[in-house]
């Protein structure tokens, strides 16, 4: 095989055994690799009703066939599971430097079975595969566990690990791999704690074999010598800034989330952007492996009150902890991340959990007895304390762990959370970008907008504008766009660079560029129109999970807000999701019945149909 190991490591937690097993090729190529391959295996081999935090659940580690090699940002990985958030399929994502050491151990996948009896960490040097006892790290933050097991093992290994949240099964926490980089969502963090799995330690040095290395290298320094183009042009915004020039651009078209979601319009955007973080508290730009536009912050807050260092945030983060909590205090923002690094957490889930309470304290709905101090919105300090409880799960931070629908239910008010099945809404005001409100209402994963981010063109008109306040055209596009993000998670690659390099600037965003390159690596018979199959086919075994584990067309819903409450001011005031009218259109392109699932025809034509 080319560009995949074709190799898989299965480990039994129960038992401290481990196996290697062959990849059936065909498989390989239908399923692309990551998540692809990892809904594979979990469709075939996990009742999708077990219970989330069971033994009986599966956590698969997955890599790319473009992972580890010379394409740009071929450097991510996918943790997939059954979320104990949501009780959906998880499909994780996460960069930085461990997925390439993992793939270059000679595995494309770690399949984690059972429940270990006592703490345990994996540890992979190419193949020499050990279980070790973590006893001495169960406690232990991120930051400490990374340096302990880096000390233990190779100063060269690459760590993904989780912290207090994680250990804890917090169902918002997160896998922390390279101190910084997270596997946020879905509470895949707890999954891992629930399997006493408190790391997975890797260290490689075999190369990935590719079928047509020259090609692939010429095609790869060829995008790599347009993002330098674009650097040295200046139009490399996210090199400049990283994600944090976003608030602006989101509170100028009236969607950056503010006070809950009640408004898409915040006073502070400037005071929380990219300019300020740069200005104030950047050290230096930061990139993953293999990766030329360098999006990451490694930042210093010397404030007396939020003093610290380390990387971001992230704009999501600043969405969710910033302006959805109505904080325009960057220096705080920043330190709330630092802690949600440090004790394994979902910046996103726990910011606009936050919000969540900050509104129904406010409106009398959760007593200030309940909480042990008030909780107003744009209280700097209560974000970072809120959050640190979190992670610990102590006092009101054990509520705030659950996610705002957990947390809003207990108070017998779910319609405060600003979630889709159950998982947080990323930074985007839905009735403002009516694509990325299907997307939310639709998502195999629960609101997300890695699950198929239409605000590239809805709001950044990247590769094309589209207008954001139209509904007619959007189930065509979150439908695309949807399949397009499933065929870059599965490939191993970071969805910046690849939809705004990969992909031909047309309104279908064609994956001209993406099969070449996975033609090159695999030699498996890759063009634009098996790719795009292949992404659908990934899409809906994903979708088939779902239902099997007992969802249905009313899961594909909005919170009471996003549908019945007009945006009250800013370009899109007036406006909801008109989800009612683009649903039935959306299943309809999907091949699916009225009520969501897969019709017999559809799983037919892309060879999904059992029996």
């Amino acid at each position: 095989m080319y560009g995949w190991n074709g190799r898989i490591l299965r480990v039994n937690l129960t038992t401290g055994e481990t196996s290697v097993e062959e990849v059936d090729p065909r498989m390989a190529r239908d399923f692309i690799g990551g998540r692809g391959w990892a809904i594979r295996y979990l469709y075939n081999e996990m009742d999708p009703r077990v219970d989330p935090l069971s033994p009986e659940n599966k956590l698969v580690f997955a890599t790319g066939p473009l992972t580890a090699t010379p394409v740009p940002t071929g450097n991510r990985y996918m943790v997939t599971t059954k979320s104990p958030l949501t009780g959906a399929i998880s499909c994780s994502n996460s960069g930085g430097f461990f997925p390439t050491e993992m793939k270059r151990t000679g595995f494309d996948l770690f399949i984690f079975e059972g429940r270990a009896e006592r703490p345990v960490y994996l540890w992979v040097n190419d193949d020499r595969v050990e279980l070790r006892p973590a006893d001495h790290l169960w406690g232990r933050t991120v930051f400490e566990t990374e340096d302990m097991l880096r000390a233990e093992t190779d100063p060269r290994a690459r760590v993904a690990c989780i912290g207090p949240a994680g250990e804890r099964l917090a169902p918002i926490a997160a896998i922390l791999n390279d101190k910084h980089r997270a596997a946020a969502r879905s509470g895949v963090g707890a999954v891992m704690g629930s399997k006493n799995l408190k790391a997975v330690v890797v260290r490689g040095t075999r190369r990935i074999p590719l079928a047509y290395p020259k090609e692939l290298k010429a095609l790869a320094d060829q995008v790599v010598e347009e993002v330098k183009q674009a650097v040295a042009a200046g139009k490399a915004t996210l090199r400049i800034y990283g994600t944090a020039y976003v608030p602006p651009v989101t509170n100028e078209v009236g969607i950056l989330p503010t006070y809950n979601f009640r408004t898409g319009v915040f006073a502070g955007a400037e005071a929380i952007s990219g300019r300020v973080l740069s200005e104030k508290y950047l050290i230096r730009p930061k990139a993953c492996y293999g990766c030329p536009i360098a999006c990451g912050r490694v930042t210093r807050v010397e404030d007396p009150l939020f003093g610290g260092e380390g990387e971001g945030p992230e704009y999501e983060t600043i969405g969710a902890l910033g302006s959805a909590c109505g904080v325009d205090n960057l220096a705080a923002i920043t330190k709330a991340n630092y802690i949600c690094n440090e004790l394994g957490l979902d910046t996103i889930s726990a910011g606009v959990t936050i919000a969540c309470a900050m509104e129904m304290y406010e409106l009398g709905l959760i007593p200030e007895s309940d909480i042990g101090r008030p909780l107003r919105f744009g209280d700097a300090q209560a974000v970072v304390e809120m959050v640190r409880l979190a992670g610990l799960r102590e006092g009101f931070g054990d509520l705030i762990a659950q996610g705002s629908y957990r947390l809003a239910s207990h108070y017998g008010h779910p319609e405060f959370s600003m979630s889709a099945k159950k998982q947080e809404f990323p930074a985007y005001d839905p009735r403002g970008a009516k694509g990325m409100g299907l997307l939310y209402a639709t998502s195999n994963i629960g609101a997300s907008h890695m699950a198929g981010d239409t605000a590239y063109m809805e709001v950044f008109g990247v590769p094309k504008k589209v207008d954001p306040l139209s509904w007619e055209d959007k189930p065509r596009l979150v439908k695309y766009f949807e399949d397009i993000f499933t065929i870059v998670d599965a490939a191993g690659l970071c969805v910046f660079l690849s939809i705004r390099y990969l992909f031909e600037p047309t309104y279908n965003v064609e994956p001209v560029r993406i099969s070449r390159l996975m033609e090159y690596a695999t030699g498996a018979g890759y063009d634009e129109e098996t790719l795009l199959r292949a992404g659908e086919r990934v899409y809906n075994l994903e979708r088939m999970f779902l239902v099997r584990a007992g969802f249905s067309r009313a899961d594909d819903t909005l919170p009471p807000r996003m549908l019945h409450e007009p945006m009250p001011e800013g370009p899109a005031k007036g406006h909801v999701v008109e989800l009612d009218r683009m649903l039935p259109e959306y299943y309809r392109l999907r091949g699916w019945d009225e009520n969501g699932v897969p019709t017999p025809e559809k799983l037919a034509e892309l060879g999904l149909l059992e029996g």
